[in-house]
Order: structure tokens, then C-alpha cells, then sequence
């Protein structure tokens, strides 16, 4: 996504050889990635010669837990199904203590990653993580008022 968003900048579209050179994974991959990413309505597909692919919309309009949701697909109801060793369940679903923790930890990454955009990303790495600190100092005095 990082690349597509470099490349919107310019106007370019990017091959599946193009992007998966640029992130050092396969074509395959690739082609995996961007057709999840495009069934989702993130990225879209350009056919032909100067075809390619390109961000459904701007780089700025695009939030990480949108693009993790999408990519990752766990929702904290499956995790616990995920987890269930040997058997079909886990063992813990009536009564649990862990749950209320990791859907809680879902929920301030959730919140984390909706206040991040593509194009903050696009910036250096010291700008991001002023960008990230910025966001937390402007949470912590929005919970300090409620």
C-alpha cells in the first residue's frame, strides 16, 4: 500500500514485477495481496500496456486499521477459535478472563491505527513518530477533559 501511495503522487501505476520487487516478496504474493486489497475497494486494477495498480482513493483517505482489517481478518470473536489447541473450541469460551483483555487490546490498536493515514506514512521516520506521539498527547488531553 506504501508503494501505491508513493506512486499516486507521481500518477503512476504499478505492476505486480514492479511492486513485488519494490517490497522483496513474490509476484504471487503480490498478486495475492492486490487482489484481496482491490475485492476490499482499497486498491484498483488498470488493464493493458500502462496498466497497473493504483489506490482506490487518496493516500490521505486511507486509515492502517482499514487496510489491516482487511488484510489480517481476524475479528476477536475467531481469535478465540483460533486458539483452541486439539479440540474444535477452547476449552474457556463460557467463562473466560483472558477475553475482556485481548478485546481490549484490539480495540486501542483499533483506535491507534484509525488515527494513522497512508500518507503519514509516506513521511520520514522521525516525522512519524512526532506524527504518533502528537496523536497520543492530543488523546490523553481529550480523555483528561471527558
Amino acid at each position: 500500500m506504501l508503494q501505491l501511495a508513493r506512486a499516486d503522487a507521481t500518477g503512476e501505476l504499478l505492476t505486480l514485477a514492479q511492486i513485488a520487487g519494490r517490497e522483496g516478496i513474490s509476484v504471487a504474493n503480490a498478486g495475492k495481496l492486490m487482489w484481496i486489497l482491490n475485492k476490499a475497494g482499497l486498491v484498483q486494477s488498470q488493464r493493458g500496456i500502462k496498466g497497473g495498480y493504483h489506490l482506490a482513493r487518496p493516500a490521505s483517505e486511507i486509515h492502517l486499521n482499514q487496510v489491516i482489517r482487511v488484510l489480517d481478518g481476524e475479528r476477536v470473536d475467531s481469535h478465540c477459535k483460533s486458539y483452541a489447541g486439539v479440540l474444535d473450541a477452547c476449552v474457556h469460551t463460557g467463562d473466560c478472563g483472558i477475553r475482556p483483555v485481548i478485546v481490549e487490546l484490539h480495540q486501542i490498536v483499533d483506535n491507534a491505527l484509525s488515527e494513522i493515514t497512508l500518507s503519514q506514512l509516506l513521511d520520514t521516520e522521525a516525522n512519524v513518530d512526532a506524527t504518533l506521539h502528537q496523536i497520543q498527547i492530543t488523546k490523553q488531553r481529550t480523555e483528561q477533559r471527558a
